[in-house]
C-alpha cells in the first residue's frame, strides 16, 4: 500500500488531544509531507478537515525545506524497525 493511500485512515485515527484549557483538539495543527503526498484527493481531504498542509509540489518545489522534518520521522521509523529484529 502506498503511503499516500494510508494517510487518510491515519489522520482519521488520531484521537482527540486533551488540552489544559478549552475543548479537545480533534485535528493536527499542521501536516508536513514530501512529494509522494502531492495528490488532489489528499489536498482536498485536508482542506475539508481544515488542516494546513506543507506538501512539496511535484516538479516545482525542492524537498530540501521539508527534509529537516522528514529526517526525524525517517529516523524514528528506522529506530522502531531495529527493535523489531
Amino acid at each position: 500500500l502506498h503511503d499516500s493511500q494510508a494517510l487518510i485512515p491515519l489522520v482519521d485515527a488520531i484521537p482527540p488531544i486533551r488540552s489544559r484549557r478549552g475543548p479537545r483538539r480533534r485535528r493536527p495543527g499542521k501536516l508536513h509531507g514530501d512529494k509522494a503526498y502531492d495528490h488532489r484527493f489528499i489536498r482536498a481531504y485536508l482542506r475539508r478537515r481544515q488542516i494546513p498542509a506543507r506538501i512539496a509540489r511535484r516538479g516545482v518545489e525542492s524537498s530540501q525545506r521539508l527534509g529537516r522534518h522528514r529526517w526525524v520521522i525517517e529516523r524514528t521509523v528506522a529506530w522502531l524497525g531495529g527493535f523489531r529484529r
